[in-house]
């Protein structure tokens, strides 16, 4: 990575081991972006932010960044008002949705807010279907199901 990376997203899709939630990190400027579709806080799930918070200084560590003595204080965790699920199983196709809706707008930040073109309470039957059909097309032609 180098200065041009300084506004680019990484997305890591995270199981807790029964919900999948979406981190969207910065590394350079150490922003992780939490969005949750059960709408839990971060300290629900402790061990992604340790998890986050040591790759995160061993990135610093190997390119070297002098940053101040607080460490992983210095990662900033904004949780995301994103759309909420309204059963136990719908997790990982809004994890999908969250992911997709960033990349078809090309934005380096994602607002506390969501975003205004997708902004809504929850996603319809119909919006979480069309993820369901596009994650099943994109499997298609992987060849995975043969």
């Amino acid at each position: 990575m180098d200065n041009k990376d300084a506004e680019k997203l990484f997305f890591i899709p995270f199981n807790t081991g029964g919900h999948w939630l979406l981190l969207a990190i910065n590394p350079i400027r150490e922003i992780v972006y939490y969005l949750d579709s059960l709408g839990n806080e971060w300290t629900t799930y402790p061990d992604v932010k340790v998890l986050i918070d040591t790759v995160l200084q061993a990135f610093r560590a190997q390119r070297d960044i002098q940053t101040s003595r607080r460490g992983a204080n210095s990662i900033t965790w904004i949780k995301v008002a994103c759309p909420q699920q309204r059963n136990q199983i719908d997790c990982g196709y809004f994890m999908l949705r969250f992911m997709r809706d960033t990349l078809a707008l090309g934005r380096l930040k994602i607002p506390t807010d969501y975003f205004d073109e997708f902004k809504c309470a929850f996603y319809t039957k119909d919006q979480v279907d069309e993820i369901k059909e596009e994650w099943c097309q994109f499997m298609i032609k992987l060849n995975v199901c043969s």
